[in-house]
């Protein structure tokens, strides 16, 4: 008989981020343009808006809200086309538990810039 193992760390993690997204990319209706002020609980430590219309501000706030935010937050302020397309940069500036979690329920992000730009 043999012992099952606990789970690791990045498994706990992956778990963790996978309770948190939403059932379908089409419920990220988000802002695509403007301005996003974030809520203390979600940017807790520093920056808190983000304009939109300037690349790096928008990883920022995308990269952020990946990792902090909760389903209601990722539905809030993630918007599904502005999410794919900046998905395979923003997959190499996120955790890899949080990348697996997302790219394991929607098989539809794309991994790579060739994807994206096809």
């Amino acid at each position: 008989m043999s012992a099952s193992l606990p789970p690791s760390a990045f498994e706990l993690l992956r778990d963790q981020y996978a309770l948190r997204l939403p059932a379908s990319l089409d419920e990220l209706t988000g802002p695509a343009a403007g301005t996003v002020d974030l809520p203390l609980h979600v940017a807790w430590s520093g920056r808190r808006s983000y304009g939109l219309g300037q690349p790096r501000s928008q990883m920022s706030l995308y990269r952020t809200v990946l990792a902090e935010g909760q389903r209601q937050d990722l539905i809030t302020f993630l918007d599904r086309g502005l999410l794919i397309a900046q998905w395979p940069v923003l997959r190499t500036l996120t955790s890899r538990p949080l990348r697996d979690a997302w790219e394991n329920r929607f098989p539809e992000l794309p991994t790579d810039k060739a994807t994206a730009a096809a």
